[in-house]
């Protein structure tokens, strides 16, 4: 292998192994590699402090930059995520606060997403008045599980591409992640943006889920929000209710709180033929 398509010696310390068979063939940004905060950890903070978590370019990138990383993928094993930061506070949020909980991927193979929806579903149940529930039309307090497959109305990887270049006016910076996928991406670098309902471990495991089932990637993360490009997505009403219910289980918030009306069958209307889905947690 010629040098020039070695890993660049800051990635390969993201590796255990130290990159061993992995290469990179597009020039590196300038950057640099990025820790957790120990405050955020549990009680291996001290050495997770000096562990690099992943690596970010110094200043906002493209979305071409990102799809010719993602393109990179199957050699350099490394993830590419846009990654947007939180100014209101005046800081950088996430991400050069440290705000994470690395999590090994291996855990993501604990939480099943047919068991994390009912479960999720149940919880809702449980607490949330009747008239809640009318909301939910037509499962209310039903969990109906898991949505068949959608047809891919597009290629996977370019359509991650395309949504990628629609982030070009928010300034995202390129994150760069050691994993097999986005969904395990999240949980690697121990984003906490769902923190308030659910642990990010079970989350990758349904967006693992999306990632067969819809052709679903994950393009870019902030703070407390998610995007993902889809190519297969509902195309019945039918079908988006089934999805809907599912997002709902996911994030309650994108129906309670972000959507007007607040209802399932209002929310999945505007899932129907989209390429994108996207996620805000309170």
């Amino acid at each position: 292998m010629m040098d020039d398509l070695l890993l660049p010696a800051e990635l390969a310390r993201l590796f255990p192994d130290g990159g061993t068979g992995r290469s990179l063939a597009v020039p590196l940004p300038d950057g640099r590699l990025m820790t957790a905060d120990p405050s955020f950890q549990g009680e291996e903070a001290e050495a997770l402090s000096h562990t690099p978590v992943f690596w970010m370019s110094n200043h906002p990138v493209d979305g071409e930059i990102w799809a010719a990383f993602h393109a990179e993928h199957p050699r350099s094993g490394l993830w590419p995520l846009l990654l947007l930061h939180d100014l209101s506070g005046g800081d950088d949020r996430p991400w050069e606060q440290g705000e994470l909980t690395p999590t090994p991927v291996s855990e993501i193979d604990e939480h099943d997403a047919a068991g994390f929806m009912a479960e999720a579903w149940a919880e809702w149940a449980e607490d949330d008045d009747e008239d809640d529930f009318e909301d939910l039309e037509p499962f209310r307090r039903d969990c109906p599980g898991l949505a068949p497959p959608g047809e891919h109305t597009a290629d996977p990887a370019e359509a991650a591409d395309w949504y990628a270049k629609q982030f070009d006016d928010q300034r995202g910076h390129l994150g760069l992640v050691p994993a097999a996928c986005g969904a395990n991406a999240l949980t690697a670098i121990g984003w906490t943006g769902p923190c308030n309902y659910s642990d990010t471990p079970s989350l990758s495991g349904m967006l693992r889920s999306w990632e067969s089932r819809f052709g679903a990637r994950v393009i870019a993360v902030g703070f407390d929000t998610l995007y993902l490009s889809v190519a297969a997505p509902p195309r019945t009403l039918e079908h988006a209710l089934h999805v809907a219910a599912e997002h709902f289980a996911f994030c309650p918030d994108n129906i309670q709180q972000v959507h007007s009306p607040c209802t399932l069958r209002s929310y999945a209307e505007e899932l129907i033929g989209i390429n994108t889905w996207t996620f805000w947690w309170d």
